[in-house]
């Protein structure tokens, strides 16, 4: 733990490893968020087992701030080293720095390692000043990149409520997009089918009955229904779907990580598994969920043997049709987006927050910024031209 003077009633320290830091202490400020992400059993699980730290090249270096010895505020960081992991393509950015004789990395990230999922931002405690406070981290955050030589600070997936807070203090937002399931109060998948045209309606029937015409059969289950060994049997599909695509594979968490999710983690999972009808016994695809309130998160999928349509229906429909039954509000099935709109999953933006340290740098970025957010507006607005509703959702007419 690395202290830093105290600024008026608070103390500064950076945190080498989350384990450092009592686990109700931190929730206290993590559990009332949206994203189950920035939850203590998360953050501890990607570090002690090994996909997140110095070697594989994201470092632990959390910012608290505490009054005598309680945590009113933190936020998870990492010192990276190299840009994997993120799903924010920074290449330009690298590329440009290099051109200027300006060392990118390391580079200081705010982030969920390896989640593209929305929500990041400082975790600070009910009831305190938020702005001074967000202040004091940002005071504290550039202190730190200036003494380590640090190129910059980035936010990815920030909460879209928090970006505002962020901007005031001197970050830069880039926007991005990703795919977003929505529940327009639907109540039943056949009400969801509804929404589309004739013809998409007929093609996502047709999806599914494929799967069933396979001698499959579809099964949901969450919490102390997961058998302990699945979680494994979770990263053996993981390892296979990553395996696939070679270097670009994005192999990042280790088996460690799936099988410590049992012990400390499972009353947030959700597994949609596929069985031969003939064969329960393993399943022979699946998908690994998270859920937290209103809000369900797609992370990973494999299956044994290619088999039509069945990342369809694990992925996309069984999903759907769970988080319809339970009033989810919202489904972010997880990175890529190629087969998404077409299945219900709009463009849907999303932020990150940015800070050079080199002058030349800053002013590039803080230039071209705008323009760069208004090519990704008209990305977006194309993607959702092209939906297959029979009306576009509220959502995308500005409501």
């Amino acid at each position: 733990m690395l202290q830093q003077p105290k600024t008026q009633q608070y103390s500064v320290a950076w945190i080498s490893k989350i384990g450092e830091i009592p686990q109700s202490s931190w929730d206290a400020l993590a559990m009332p968020l949206k994203t189950p992400f920035l939850e203590w059993d998360w953050l501890n699980n990607l570090e002690i087992s090994g996909s997140a730290s110095g070697k594989t090249g994201w470092l632990p270096h959390h910012l608290t701030v505490w009054r005598d010895k309680q945590l009113i505020a933190c936020a998870p960081l990492y010192v990276k080293s190299h840009s994997y992991g993120e799903f924010v393509f920074d290449n330009q950015w690298a590329d440009l720095a290099q051109r200027l004789g300006v060392q990118y990395y390391p580079k200081l990230m705010g982030m969920t390692p390896f989640t593209p999922a929305e929500g990041y931002r400082f975790l600070i405690a009910e009831g305190e000043d938020e702005d001074e406070l967000t202040g004091i981290m940002v005071s504290a955050i550039d202190h730190f990149c200036d003494r380590h030589n640090i190129s910059g600070c980035n936010f990815l997936y920030v909460d879209p409520a928090w970006r505002e807070r962020m901007e005031r203090h001197g970050f830069s937002t880039w926007m991005h997009h990703s795919y977003i399931w929505q529940n327009q109060g639907y109540q039943n998948f056949d009400n969801y089918l509804g929404a589309f045209n004739a013809n998409q309606r007929r093609n996502i029937k047709r999806e599914r009955k494929a799967v069933d015409q396979a001698g499959l059969l579809i099964k949901t289950l969450m919490g102390d229904e997961i058998p302990q060994a699945m979680f494994a049997q979770m990263y053996a599909f993981y390892e296979n779907t990553c395996d696939k695509f070679g270097w670009w594979g994005s192999k990042y968490l280790t088996k460690r990580f799936f099988e410590q999710l049992h012990h400390n983690y499972r009353d947030r999972v959700l597994f949609v598994a596929a069985y031969d009808k003939e064969d329960d016994r393993q399943p022979v695809g699946m998908s690994f969920c998270l859920y937290k309130g209103d809000r369900l998160y797609g992370r990973y999928w494999g299956s044994l043997q290619e088999i039509d349509c069945l990342h369809f229906d694990a992925c996309y429909y069984t999903p759907i049709e769970w988080a319809i039954d339970r009033g989810i509000q919202s489904f972010d099935p997880g990175a890529g987006g190629r087969h998404k709109k077409r299945r219900g999953f709009p463009a849907t933006p999303n932020y990150s927050l940015h800070r050079f340290y080199n002058n030349r740098l800053a002013q590039i970025l803080k230039s071209y910024i705008g323009q760069i957010n208004e090519r990704e507006q008209e990305e977006i607005d194309a993607v959702n031209e092209d939906l297959p509703f029979t009306k576009l959702p509220p959502l995308l007419l500005g409501d």
